[in-house]
């Protein structure tokens, strides 16, 4: 899957769980500070990227990813 695709999934799946519009997050994003997560969400998204990419993460690797860069790396890691 091109890095390309996985962010556009990445943006789509944060805009849902944060319940914010897709074009508020930017690929610099922290998902706390710039996006407003709290704790729950944050185990939301770790989760709701394992069913969108059908994968299965390392739960302490996932929620020290911070930002939607970071997310799309740590998730193309595992499709590779």
């Amino acid at each position: 899957m091109e890095k390309e695709e996985v962010k556009s999934r990445v943006k789509k799946v944060v805009a849902v769980v944060l319940k914010i519009d897709q074009l508020e997050v930017e690929d610099d994003a922290n998902f706390i500070f710039d996006l407003g997560a709290d704790s729950v969400q944050s185990i939301q998204l770790v989760a709701a990227f394992e069913e969108e990419f059908d994968i299965e993460m390392d739960e302490d690797g996932a929620v020290s990813v911070q930002t939607i860069s970071g997310a799309v790396d740590f998730i193309a890691s595992y499709l590779n």
